[in-house]
């Protein structure tokens, strides 16, 4: 595992991080999944692309905000 150099790691979060954080409002949730959206479109199904990881970090954030804040659908 390499180690993570925090000064550099300073710099490059503090151009993500109004982009990429925590959703707490439905806000914050919408800026999220507009985010999402365009890395899909860029990254599409290339696993290897530089943003590829990026992209699975918005959803699982998504997800868990979905799964805290928006009602399951009852079908009967």
């Amino acid at each position: 595992m390499q180690n993570l150099d925090v000064n550099k790691a300073a710099n490059a979060w503090s151009s993500l991080a109004g982009a990429v954080f925590v959703p707490h409002t439905e806000s914050d949730y919408r800026q999220l999944v507009s985010l999402l959206d365009n890395l899909i479109d860029e990254v599409g199904e290339d696993e290897a692309h530089p943003l590829a990881s990026l992209m699975e970090i918005v959803g699982v954030l998504i997800e868990n905000y979905e799964a805290e804040h928006v009602p399951e659908l009852v079908i009967e």
